[in-house]
């Protein structure tokens, strides 16, 4: 996945991006942190790619960016949204995965799931702080390279905001599971219940791949 990203490093618009980020550090606290902000690309290698989680951006408060999208770092204090989400992974799985000091999802990255933010940083304190700045473009394009050149990826959409990117997913190749966005605001409208965990698994099993631990690695 990496390449993906470095072959944009020459490109007009990633360079004033770049430029503008570096800027913004000298003055403000940015997240994550610089040397995670392509974090994803690097754990989840493009030819062990099996599952895509889309997120919007990352989380604006001190300690929780990590550059996977929705994961935390070890020892961080666990956000209401991934909270929910290990509740819906506990429920779906018959499992307890509720753990204290412990949200980073850098586990299920190495075994093949992207958790992509549309957005890749932010201002502290600032949510969609860092929208309409480029990335966009640029996260857009690595879901229409991953539509392109794999085939039977597993996107998992949650809320309206990542659904929004399924005219770029050729349906005839992948597969797309939706549900609303875990967020305490939405998580009641339908991801409580979607079964998104077990249902990558049966896909993933009926294609011939190895479903996906989804445990979370004590810390």
């Amino acid at each position: 996945m990496e390449r993906l990203f470095t072959s944009r490093k020459k490109k007009e618009y990633f360079i004033k991006l770049m430029q503008f980020i570096s800027k913004e550090r000298e003055k403000k606290n940015i997240f994550p942190k610089k040397k995670e902000v392509f974090k994803s690309f690097f754990l989840t290698s493009f030819k062990k790619l099996k599952v895509v989680i889309l997120g919007q951006d990352p989380y604006h408060n001190k300690n929780q960016a990590d550059g996977l999208a929705f994961s935390v770092p070890q020892g961080s204090k666990i956000p209401p949204s991934l909270r929910n989400i290990l509740k819906e992974l506990s429920f779906d799985l018959k499992k307890v995965f509720f753990t204290k000091n412990n949200g980073s999802l850098d586990h299920w990255a190495k075994q093949g799931v992207l958790l992509l933010n549309t957005i890749l940083t932010v201002e502290e304190n600032k949510p969609s702080s860092h929208k309409g700045i480029g990335w966009e473009k640029f996260t857009d394009l690595v879901i229409s390279i991953i539509s392109k050149y794999k085939k039977e990826v597993i996107f998992l959409l949650w809320g309206a905001y990542a659904q929004k990117k399924i005219s770029r997913i050729n349906l005839r190749k992948h597969y797309v599971l939706c549900a609303s966005h875990p967020s305490p605001f939405s998580a009641n409208k339908g991801f409580f219940g979607c079964k998104h965990f077990s249902k990558t698994n049966k896909i993933l099993v009926s294609i011939g791949e190895k479903p996906i631990d989804w445990c979370i690695l004590p810390s």
